[in-house]
């Protein structure tokens, strides 16, 4: 597969914000509170590190096979840590963390309904298409434990 160099810029770009999901994920995961809240944002890192490695195999000629029926969003339980009375000053740190993530998750997810529109061949479509779908699901995960938490 040869990639135009319009193509490899926006993959480039899509790395980067990639990256940044990760450092945040990471950056993020230390400074939580509540163990229910940092396992998630491993998880997400992990999510966003598969992304990026996909992105780079496009870069390198190599389009990863997708599962576009994801569902992590949808299966998510989390437990709940906080109580509906609790206003700690854990809780409201835990919920600025995640609302951040959440507004994130937005933006990425709108960064690949955009940039999907670049390419024309349907295997890096989908891929894309694959990825803005799990953005999404993470922001439901997110959303899901704001709301298991009473911060939503």
């Amino acid at each position: 597969m040869q990639l135009k160099e319009k193509e490899i810029s926006v993959l480039k770009d899509l790395q980067t914000q990639e990256k940044e999901c990760i450092e945040k994920y990471e950056r993020y995961k230390q400074q939580a509170k509540d163990p229910e809240l940092k396992q998630l944002f491993e998880t997400l890192k992990q999510k966003e590190q598969q992304h990026y490695d996909s992105l780079e195999q496009v870069i390198n000629g190599t389009v990863p096979s997708v599962n576009c029926n994801d569902s992590d969003g949808e299966n998510y339980q989390p437990k709940a840590t906080y109580s509906m009375t609790e206003e700690s000053e854990d809780k409201k740190s835990d919920c600025f963390l995640a609302t951040d993530c959440i507004a994130s998750e937005k933006l990425v997810s709108g960064e690949y309904n955009t940039d999907v529109f670049v390419f024309g061949d349907s295997k890096v479509r989908k891929l894309l298409a694959d990825i803005q779908i799990e953005e999404q699901n993470h922001a439901e995960m997110l959303y899901k434990y704001k709301t298991a938490n009473a911060m939503a």
